[in-house]
């Protein structure tokens, strides 16, 4: 078999681009994989610092390592926009709660739990090379 073989001709399609998806991305390094799970991770700051620190940890990973790798900016950077967004539904549930007069003191908890579960599935997808992006979130850091 030739090279040409192996290569197809300008004009023909090959079989990712038949279906028009992307060429497949590269596989970030092991250290990037680990910096990006640590960017999600970082939000369990918020146990040790209320309120703040949920937002700090993974704004301060981002900035020290978005120039590393694309993988780590692009995570750092979904990492900071969700855990901006928990804040406000935070913020609001907790709103929420004071006005129903107690009715609904569970939903600042239950924001608490999603946010969690969130965390750990994105730092899990993080470390195995996955680019995960957060459902419900606000897009404040592009």
């Amino acid at each position: 078999m030739t090279e040409q073989d192996n290569n197809p001709t300008e004009g023909q399609a090959t079989p990712s681009t038949e279906r028009g998806a992307s060429p497949p991305a590269e596989t970030p390094s092991k250290d990037a994989r680990m910096w990006a799970m640590f960017s999600h991770l970082a939000a369990l700051a918020g146990i040790v610092l209320p309120v703040v620190g949920c937002v700090v940890g993974p704004l301060v990973v981002w900035l020290i390592k978005r120039e590393e790798s694309p993988f780590i900016d692009q995570q750092g950077k979904e990492a900071v926009n969700f855990q901006i967004s928990m804040l406000i539904y935070t913020v609001a549930a907790i709103c929420l709660a004071l006005v129903s007069c107690g009715f609904l003191v569970p939903l600042p908890f239950a924001v608490g739990v999603v946010n969690l579960v969130f965390i750990i599935i994105a730092g899990i997808k993080a470390n195995d090379g996955t680019a995960y992006r957060y459902p419900i979130t606000m897009r404040f850091v592009k």
